[in-house]
C-alpha cells in the first residue's frame, strides 16, 4: 500500500488523528493542525487554546516559512498595574522549583489564530474538518496514559490554586490518575466555534472580551485591545549547511534556533562525528554570543511537539507551550490560559505587544530541496540538546530515527554536564565537567519527535519519544 504521510506526536491521540487527516487527503499541515487540535485534549495542561506556539512549513518546491503565534506582552490600555503573582513550589526530579501563576502571569495567547493561519495560508482541508474529531474527543474523553498522569501530579497545585480550574482540571480534588477518562465539553465547544468562525471570536468577539474581562477583573492585564491587535508574525527561518543538508529552524526573537544552529555550525566547522566532549563543546558554543535570552534549566518544560512528512513532500513541524498554566480557567470559553509572563525561564520583553523569547526550535532538514527529516521537542533548555543529538545521530552515525530518539541524551548547562545511562561520564569528568547522572533515561531530557523521508526510496518512518510516552504513526 502506497504511504501517504507520517506523523509523530507526543500523544498517540494526536499522532492518531494526525494520520487520520492525512487519511482523509490532507497535506502536512493539516495533518499538523488535526494533531495540534487532539493535544489540547490528550495533553491538556502541556498546551490549549490559551497557548503559544510555532510552526515550520517547509512547501514542495518553495522556501520554508515560520508561522510565529508564539505569547506576547499584554497591557495595552490597562487601567492598573499587574497585581502580584501566586507563587507556586513544583517538585521536579527531586529539585522543588517556584512558578508564579494567577491573572497576572497571563500573556496574551496565540494558538487559535495560529492553527487558523497556517490552515488557510497552506492547508488542504476545510477547519471544521480538522476541529471536528478533536471536539469529538474532547466530548468522549480520553484516558490518561502514564506521562499525562503525571503531569497532572507535577502541576496539581498550579490547577489547584482557583475554583475554576481545580473543577476542570481535578478529581475530587486531586489530580486525575493513569487510566482515568477526563471530559471536557467547554473545550469541545469552543474548538467547534473555532472550525465553524475561525479565530475572530477568540480575539475581536465574545470569547476574547470573555477571557479578558475575567483576567482583567483579577488583576491581570490582558485587554480586549491586546487580543484584538495579536497578529501571527511569519518569519524567515535560520538556515545553517549540516554534512550536506540545510537545516531550517526558529529565528530569533525566539533564542532556541540560534543556539541550535550554533551548535551546528561548531561541529559543522569540524568535518568530523563528534563523541561526548564534542556535543558538550558544542552545546556550550550555541549558547555563545546568542543575544536573546531563553529558557534556563528551570522546569520539566511543560511543551509538546509534533512533525509531519506527507508523500507529495510538505514538512510541518510545531512546537506549542502554556508554560506550566496559570491556573485561570475562564467559564464557558475552554480556555486555560498560559503563565508566560511568570516563567521564571524566559525572557520577557518591557515593552507591550512584544513576544517573548523561547527555547522552542521546530526543524526541518532539506537535502538535495527534498524535506528529509523533521524534528522538534519539548523540554525547555534541553530542547536544543535533544535536538542537536538527535540530528547527529541520524546523520553522522546514520542511526535510524527511532534509535537517534532513543540513544541516551547529554545536556551541558552552565559548565554542568547532566547525563543519562550510556553517557561516557568519565570522559566528562576528566573534562573538569561536574556531572549530574540520571539513573534512567529521564522526560527531564526532552520529548523528541521526528518524521523521515529516505531521499532515495521515498520510505517514510519516524520516531516517537518513550521518555514523554510519544507515538508515531504512519499511514
Amino acid at each position: 500500500m502506497a504511504q501517504r504521510g507520517v506523523v509523530a506526536a507526543g500523544h498517540p491521540a494526536s499522532a492518531a488523528a494526525g494520520a487520520a487527516a492525512l487519511q482523509a487527503g490532507g497535506n502536512a499541515v493539516d495533518a499538523a493542525v488535526a494533531a495540534v487540535l487532539t493535544s489540547f485534549v490528550a495533553e491538556p495542561l502541556l498546551t490549549g487554546l490559551g497557548a503559544g506556539g510555532y510552526l515550520l512549513v517547509a512547501p514542495p518546491g518553495q522556501p520554508p516559512l515560520l508561522l510565529d503565534f508564539f505569547v506576547e506582552t499584554p497591557g495595552r490600555g490597562a487601567d492598573a498595574r499587574p497585581a502580584p503573582m501566586t507563587e507556586v513550589l513544583v517538585t521536579f526530579e527531586g529539585a522543588t522549583q517556584v512558578f508564579e501563576v494567577g491573572a497576572s502571569s497571563c500573556g496574551t495567547f496565540g494558538v487559535p489564530a495560529g492553527v487558523v493561519a497556517a490552515v488557510e495560508r497552506f492547508g488542504h482541508m476545510p477547519l471544521a474538518e480538522l476541529t471536528a474529531p478533536a471536539a469529538r474527543l474532547a466530548r468522549s474523553g480520553v484516558r490518561l496514559n502514564a506521562m499525562q498522569a503525571y503531569v497532572f501530579e507535577l502541576l496539581v497545585d498550579v490547577v489547584g490554586s482557583t475554583p475554576e480550574a481545580a473543577a476542570r482540571f481535578t478529581v475530587d480534588g486531586r489530580p486525575p490518575r493513569e487510566g482515568e477518562l477526563l471530559r471536557d465539553p467547554e473545550l469541545a465547544d469552543a474548538l467547534d466555534r473555532l472550525g465553524a468562525e475561525g479565530a475572530a471570536p477568540f480575539y475581536t468577539g465574545d470569547i476574547g472580551a470573555a477571557v479578558s474581562d475575567w483576567v482583567c477583573a483579577r488583576g491581570g492585564v490582558l485587554t480586549r485591545a491586546d487580543l484584538e491587535a495579536y497578529r501571527v508574525v511569519p518569519r524567515d527561518p535560520l538556515r545553517v549547511t549540516y554534512r550536506g543538508r540545510e537545516v531550517f529552524t526558529n529565528p530569533p526573537p525566539s533564542a532556541g534556533g540560534s543556539r541550535l544552529v550554533r551548535a551546528l555550525a561548531h561541529l559543522e566547522a569540524t568535518g568530523r562525528t563528534p563523541d561526548v566532549l564534542g556535543i558538550a563543546a558544542a552545546l556550550e558554543a550555541g549558547v555563545r554570543d546568542v543575544l536573546a535570552p531563553a529558557a534556563s534549566l528551570d522546569g520539566p518544560g511543560a511543551t509538546t511537539h509534533v512533525s509531519v512528512l506527507d508523500v507529495e513532500g510538505w514538512a510541518c513541524s510545531v512546537t506549542c507551550s502554556n508554560g506550566t498554566g496559570s491556573g485561570v480557567t475562564v467559564p464557558g470559553t475552554g480556555i486555560h490560559l498560559n503563565n508566560m509572563l511568570g516563567e521564571h525561564d524566559l525572557f520577557v520583553p518591557r515593552g507591550v505587544g512584544e513576544r517573548l523569547s523561547s527555547a522552542m526550535a521546530p526543524t526541518v532538514v532539506r537535502h538535495d530541496g527534498v524535506a528529509e527529516l523533521v524534528v522538534g521537542s519539548a523540554g525547555s533548555s534541553r530542547i536544543r540538546s535533544a535536538l542537536l543529538q538527535a540530528l547527529v545521530n541520524v546523520f553522522d552515525r546514520g542511526e535510524s530515527p527511532q534509535h537517534a530518539v532513543d540513544a541516551p541524551r547529554l545536556h551541558v548547562e552552565r559548565g554542568v554536564a547532566y547525563a543519562e545511562p550510556g553517557i561516557d561520564v568519565a570522559a566528562l569528568e576528566s573534562a573538569g565537567y561536574p556531572v549530574t547522572p540520571f539513573a534512567a533515561p529521564n522526560l527531564f531530557f526532552g520529548g523528541c519527535q521526528a518524521a523521515r523521508r529516505d531521499t532515495a526510496t521515498g520510505v517514510l518512518d519516524g520516531a516517537a519519544d518513550a521518555r514523554r510516552c510519544g507515538a508515531v504513526v504512519v499511514v
